[in-house]
Formats: C-alpha cells, sequence, structure tokens
C-alpha cells in the first residue's frame, strides 16, 4: 500500500509539472442598446460585473461588448486587463469580440483579430453575412512556470448561413496557421449555432465541446440563450467553449444562470470551464 502511494505522488509531481489549471468564461454580455429597457446596460452591468468578480476567471472572451462596457468592466476589476478592436473598422467603433485577463497571472505574447471573411486581414462582411464579423485571438504565457497557450474569441452571424459554416472552417485554419507552438487552445464564442448545426461538427471535427466533455461535471440549464425572459426555461444552446483535446483536459463545465431581482445580467447565460492544459 504504501510503496503505490509513493508511486502516485510521483506521477502526481511528474505530471503536475507540465499541467496547469485555468478558469475560462465566455459571455456575450449584449450590446448597450437602449431600447432594452428595463435590461439596458446601466441597470445590468453593476451585477455584471459583480459576477465576473466571483467566479474571477484567469481569462474571459466577451461578445457584443462596445468600447464604454468594456472600459466599464476593466475598472470593475481590480488585476484584469483587456485587448481587442471593434468589428466595424478595426478600433473603437462597433462590437468587440473582447478577451480579458488576469494580469496576476498571465501575460499576453501575442495578439490580435481576424475578420470572419473571405479577406480576414482588413475590415470586412464575410459570404452572406448580415454584418462584419471577427475573431479576437491572444498567445499568453504563465507567469509562474512558463507555460504557453492559446484563445480565440468570437461571435458569428446571426443571419447567414453559408458565413457561420465558413467561419468554423476559417477559424480552424487560423488556429493550425497562428498556432506554430503547437499549445493548448481554447475557443470561445457565441456562435449563433446549436450543436447540431453543420458550423458546429464542422468544430467538433478537431476540438471538443468542453461542457460535454465535462461529462458528469457539467452543470447547469441546457440553454445559454435566455432573451432576458426569467419565465422561461433556457434551452437553446448556441455559447460554447471549444478545447484541442490532446493538450486540453476540461475539469468541470457549468452554464452559469445567476441572477438579481428576477433579471439576467445578459440576455447570454455566460460559459464556464476549468481546465487542465498540458503543455
Amino acid at each position: 500500500m504504501k510503496r503505490s502511494f509513493l508511486i502516485l505522488c510521483l506521477l502526481s509531481a511528474i505530471f503536475g509539472t507540465n499541467a496547469q489549471t485555468i478558469d475560462v468564461i465566455s459571455y456575450n454580455i449584449r450590446y448597450d442598446n437602449p431600447n432594452d429597457k428595463p435590461n439596458h446596460w446601466e441597470n445590468r452591468k453593476d451585477f455584471l460585473i459583480s459576477q465576473l468578480n466571483f467566479y474571477s476567471p484567469d481569462v474571459f472572451g466577451t461578445q457584443e461588448g462596445l468600447a464604454h462596457q468594456l472600459r466599464a468592466i476593466d475598472e470593475g476589476m481590480d488585476n484584469y486587463t483587456y485587448f481587442g478592436v471593434g468589428r466595424d473598422h478595426g478600433d473603437d467603433r462597433g462590437e468587440f469580440t473582447a478577451i480579458f485577463y488576469n494580469t496576476d497571472k498571465l501575460e499576453v505574447l501575442k495578439e490580435s483579430t481576424f475578420w470572419l471573411s473571405e479577406t480576414p486581414g482588413v475590415p470586412s462582411k464575410g459570404w452572406d453575412a448580415a454584418l462584419p464579423r471577427i475573431c479576437t485571438y491572444g498567445l499568453f504565457e504563465n507567469k509562474e512556470d512558463g507555460s504557453k497557450f492559446m484563445v480565440f474569441n468570437t461571435h458569428f452571424d446571426h443571419v447567414g448561413e453559408k458565413a457561420r459554416e465558413e467561419s468554423s472552417k476559417l477559424i480552424l485554419k487560423k488556429v493550425k496557421e497562428l498556432n506554430t507552438g503547437g499549445y493548448p487552445v481554447v475557443v470561445t464564442g457565441d456562435f449563433n449555432l446549436e450543436s447540431e448545426s453543420g458550423g458546429v461538427q464542422a468544430i467538433l471535427t478537431e476540438m471538443e465541446d468542453a461542457h460535454i466533455a465535462a461529462g458528469k461535471n457539467a452543470f447547469g440549464p441546457d440553454g445559454t440563450f435566455n432573451g432576458f425572459d426569467i419565465t422561461k426555461p433556457v434551452e437553446r444552446r448556441i455559447d460554447y467553449i471549444f478545447v484541442s483535446p490532446d493538450r486540453v483536459e476540461v475539469l468541470k463545465s457549468a452554464i452559469l444562470s445567476d441572477s438579481k431581482d428576477c433579471r439576467y445580467p445578459s440576455d447570454h447565460l455566460p460559459v464556464f470551464a476549468r481546465l487542465r492544459l498540458m503543455d
């Protein structure tokens, strides 16, 4: 018995030095639409920021955030910052797919944004999409042990069926192209696609759905889009965290249905995952 225990301790020490655990959230925070009364940004931002502070993920990807919304989150969270650009012109205009991270734990070695279109290097609208769509990515280094991983955060079009499928293919292509070090990869986003769709199935040919991979350690409602309606079950799942299956172990996953005074902080529920990254 003692020998077996020692062997287990040795194996744990060996493998533990080559792995890190991170908490990740994907969150469509809903853009600041003054017509959303009583759910407009000013009425929900404090609860949304306190929610993020409570879960304190190492990294979180946001969708739909406008520049002033991102600044509010940044100001409300100590030891975090973010990067990204607006989708309209590659500056502060339009919605971002910003990535926030804990600066105490992580350093960004590289970051950029590409457009989900036939011309990803410039601001553009792709295929049959109604709007310009983007994907922001970053290469992170853990300050404690020097291990590295990549995060991609995106928001697919809500109208164009071809655009969504082609966007899935483009992201897989970009992951291969940009991940020259073969690091663990996490893809977060609002994909405007349910799990049976061709676009999600395309991603699943090379990545894992963290919520499914968590198995019995998955928690929360079935869906992520709530439409600000607190009275109905949340059943439509269109927000995901995908991971590279050979380099990431999913420890747990949750769809977070927190509310206050019978109101949600956004019309989407955030998706949480605790991941072990193998360096």
